[in-house]
């Protein structure tokens, strides 16, 4: 018994490490120019790839958790260091913060949800966490295209970005370019990264 509760120990106190330097990568990211690819005033961003390699090694609550650093984050650079994110501040914080962070926690729990429901063993197959890896990256996309659309589609910076399109072409333009660049990032990174993380955490019995 004693054997078996300094086991779980052990893997607590590893999933917290992982954890806590997924947390360490994502502020970094956050605030050098690896963690976005910037064309105009839209941003690529690739700090999603942490987010989805802690849901996927880890689970559905380091997803989550990751989610809400990971969006934490982007609220905080709404206060000057991103145009886009300052530019919804400015319109409304109440509404910029939930474009920014609620979006990124579910795209980090259902991440770790479908990798969840798609591996039914502890192998991890490539399958799985290539599918997983690519969704994470798409529903942050969606999530945060979908809010701003949601809470700023009447506004002024809405009709300026979109330059007169329509909220259909503005999506398909703009998930378009996004969720491609992220999804590759994503298939490519995240997918190598936690494939190799499950199989050390394997080996080493955690």
């Amino acid at each position: 018994m004693a054997k078996k509760e300094r086991k779980n120990g052990t893997k607590l106190l590893m999933k917290m490490i992982q954890m806590a330097l997924l947390s360490a990568i994502i502020v970094v990211m956050a605030y050098t120019p690896i963690g976005f690819l910037k064309i105009g005033i839209v941003e690529i961003t690739f700090i999603t790839i942490p987010v989805i390699v802690g849901a996927i090694v880890i689970g559905p609550l380091a997803g989550a958790f990751l989610g809400a650093v990971f969006g934490t984050v982007s609220f905080i650079q709404c206060f000057g260091m991103s145009p886009f994110g300052a530019a919804m501040l400015g319109i409304s914080p109440v509404n910029a913060f939930l474009v920014c962070v609620p979006t990124r926690i579910l795209m980090g729990l259902l991440c770790a949800l479908i990798f969840k429901a798609m591996n039914r063993s502890k192998k991890a197959g490539i399958i799985s966490v290539s599918v997983s890896s690519i969704s994470g990256a798409l529903l942050n996309t969606v999530f945060f295209v979908g809010t701003f659309i949601l809470l700023f589609g009447k506004t002024d910076f809405f009709a300026e970005l979109s330059a007169g399109k329509n909220i259909v072409a503005f999506i398909g333009a703009f998930v378009g370019l996004n969720g491609l660049v992220e999804a590759i990032a994503c298939f490519v990174i995240a997918t190598a990264v936690s494939k190799a993380l499950i199989t050390l955490n394997r080996k080493m019995k955690f």
